[in-house]
């Protein structure tokens, strides 16, 4: 029998507050009704925001972030076209292996997995590419797998100083809403993400946001599609409605996730993400152990995947914290399964929230074998949170 709350700490789906959880709780409605483009049209507005884009057009796709991925895909462009991606986790993996099942040739730049975006191959293979065959560079933003988060703004630089007219994607599942995303001011063309994550709503809605450029690219591709067409969604979005039914309920959480976002201030939630991930990193730190970012200027505010020591299956980590402790943890995917778990810290969450996650994966981890000290990762955490919010209380009354 489970008493108490369980404690959810993957990167996704993520929590979702109690407020939103109730603002899905409405009875089902009419979906070609009157005040129904009124809910979708600030929604897609909002997004706007959260995107940071003026110009870019919103598309909800009933599915997932992996269905956004396709709908990018085969709305913009041709088979046997070239696009240039890098693989360093699991699902920058997952893209190259749905872009190749779409027809696409793909250049594919292997790096470690715990490396970002490798910005100086992407320049030399760009410059190299003087008939423009390269058609679009796709970049994962926040490698959920290992917790790394990649320069998109780099990537965008070098298009232009190759001169390259080719499309810019980009993967921000567990970005978009969580970490400093500018669509605009980064030149992105196709940004994913999903409903699941940074957005505080249940898995459901595979989220676009699609530039200019790639809408006139849309016109000219060739590539089959049917339900993840630009053209149908574009001409019954421009009032509010979809050309197949959506999912109501979800749509209803997202504006209220929407407003949490308004309320608090974009730009105040990347900055909670940045303070909560540091008290995270630090505790991980104080244990003795290794992230599985190579860098500290790589790693993600959203997700941590730790290193265990060696002698240590990070998959008992995770059957102990899950069994005995009620919470759960991200496993290691794919090659990194039973060498990392991974703390997910993103969307509704504050200090206490993370505290309690690094308690509990202490005790997870003693039980396993690991020779950590109890308190120790805690304790280094609580530091960094009572020197922000000390901080933040001295500014406050200089302002006044």
């Amino acid at each position: 029998m489970r008493t108490g709350t369980n404690h959810l700490f993957i990167p996704g789906p993520t929590t979702v507050p109690e407020d939103v959880r109730m603002a899905m709780n409405v009875a089902m409605q009419d979906q070609r009704g009157p005040e129904f483009g009124a809910l979708t049209l600030g929604i897609l507005a909002d997004l706007r925001r959260v995107f940071r884009t003026t110009t870019g057009q919103v598309m909800l796709f009933p599915g997932s972030g992996t269905g956004a991925w396709e709908a990018a895909i085969t709305n913009t462009l041709n088979p046997g076209d070239r696009v240039l991606m890098a693989r360093h986790g699991q699902f920058s993996a997952l893209w190259a292996e749905m872009a190749t099942r779409l027809g696409l040739v793909v250049d594919v730049i292997d790096v470690a997995w715990g490396a970002g975006v490798p910005v100086s191959e992407f320049m030399r293979r760009l410059a190299a590419d003087r008939k423009g065959e390269i058609k679009a560079v796709f970049v994962t933003h926040n490698e959920t797998a290992t917790g790394v988060t990649s320069d998109v703004a780099a990537v965008r630089r070098v298009l232009d100083d190759c001169f390259h007219d080719a499309l810019l994607f980009v993967d921000g599942v567990s970005s978009v809403g969580s970490i400093d995303f500018r669509m605009d001011e980064w030149g992105v063309d196709l940004a994913v993400t999903g409903s699941q994550k940074g957005l505080m709503c249940p898995a459901g809605l595979g989220i676009l946001c699609v530039s200019e450029k790639a809408m006139a690219a849309a016109e000219k591709s060739t590539m089959r599609r049917a339900y993840f067409e630009f053209r149908d969604m574009a001409a019954t979005a421009a009032t509010g409605y979809f050309p197949y039914t959506p999912p109501t309920q979800i749509l209803h959480g997202l504006r209220r996730a929407l407003d949490r976002i308004n309320a608090e201030g974009l730009d105040n939630v990347i900055s909670r993400h940045a303070r909560l991930a540091e008290g995270v990193r630090r505790g991980v730190a104080a244990w003795g152990l290794m992230t599985c970012a190579e860098h500290p200027s790589l790693a993600s505010n959203t997700v941590t995947a730790i290193r265990v020591p060696e002698g240590v299956d990070a998959r008992e980590v995770i059957r102990i914290g899950y069994e005995r402790y009620n919470a759960s943890f991200g496993s290691g995917l794919a090659r990194l399964a039973g060498k990392v778990f991974r703390i997910g810290h993103l969307g509704d969450l504050n200090e206490g929230m993370c505290l309690t996650a690094l308690a509990v994966a202490e005790m997870a981890l003693v039980e396993a074998g690991a020779d950590i000290e109890f308190g120790s990762g805690v304790a280094a955490a609580q530091a960094w949170y009572a020197q922000g919010r000390m901080a933040q209380a001295t500014l406050r009354m200089a302002a006044e």
